[in-house]
């Protein structure tokens, strides 16, 4: 099994942040405020989440509420995103390299990586697991933006990790009644879903598999025996 240090994690997050600035230097501010991919979100929508979630990682690293409420963030949200498109550059950045700068100065240890602390919702983690969190939100939104990073421009390590890290989050949800087994064409695979039970196997490339259980692609190119479950929001 492989091992995910933070110093790795940091440094992956470091590329992931540089790929996504590159991106949004480029957009004009009527790009900015045209639609991302997510559902009511505009570009402007996702780029004030990102910067955010920096202040709100800020916040777990310092022993604060993540958020001050689900309604706060929201409105932060919607209040950043009509910004013009250097300004949202600028707040992303900045927030970011601010965040980076917390990882760096996290402790060996108990007072530093090894601390448990509490995310949304009741959510616990290490602290060392945290780079690994923003490099999820990092990657993923950049594909959100719809401005040409693709699922399949995502770093190889990322995709893998990504599958087992969703297919970790559906074991035994209630809302994912039959079992899945995730297999690539050479043999691969992830197990989610129920427990007990043949589980359905649904098989294709890692790209085409984690953008399925991420809800950034429809299962097309994959293959099963059976209609593709719907899969679990959160």
């Amino acid at each position: 099994m492989t091992t995910h240090s933070p110093a790795d994690d940091c440094a992956a997050l470091r590329e992931s942040t540089a790929r996504l600035l590159e991106s949004v230097a480029k957009l004009s501010d009527p790009e900015v405020s045209a639609p991302s991919r997510l559902p009511g979100w505009t570009r402007g929508h996702v780029l004030a989440h990102l910067a955010r979630n920096s202040d709100a990682l800020l916040n777990v690293l310092a022993g604060r509420p993540m958020y001050v409420s689900a309604e706060a963030r929201d409105a932060d949200i919607e209040s950043g995103a009509p910004r013009p498109a250097a300004e949202q550059m600028e707040d992303v950045a900045v927030t970011a390299l601010r965040l980076d700068g917390a990882f760096e100065g996290q402790p060996d240890g108990d007072a530093g990586w090894e601390r448990t602390v509490e995310l949304r919702n009741g959510v616990t983690d290490r602290v060392a697991n945290i780079p690994w969190r923003r490099w999820i939100e990092t990657e993923l939104h950049h594909v959100d933006l719809g401005v040409g990073y693709e699922l399949t421009d995502v770093p190889a390590d990322f995709v893998e990790r990504e599958i087992a890290n969703m297919a970790a989050r559906y074991q035994g949800h209630a809302d994912l009644t039959v079992g899945v087994e995730l297999r690539t064409g050479d043999g691969r695979s992830w197990r989610t879903g129920a427990a007990e039970g043949e589980p359905l196997v649904v098989t294709g490339t890692p790209v085409a598999l984690m953008g399925w259980i991420t809800g950034r692609a429809d299962g097309s190119g994959l293959s099963a025996p059976e209609p593709l479950p719907a899969l679990p929001t959160f």
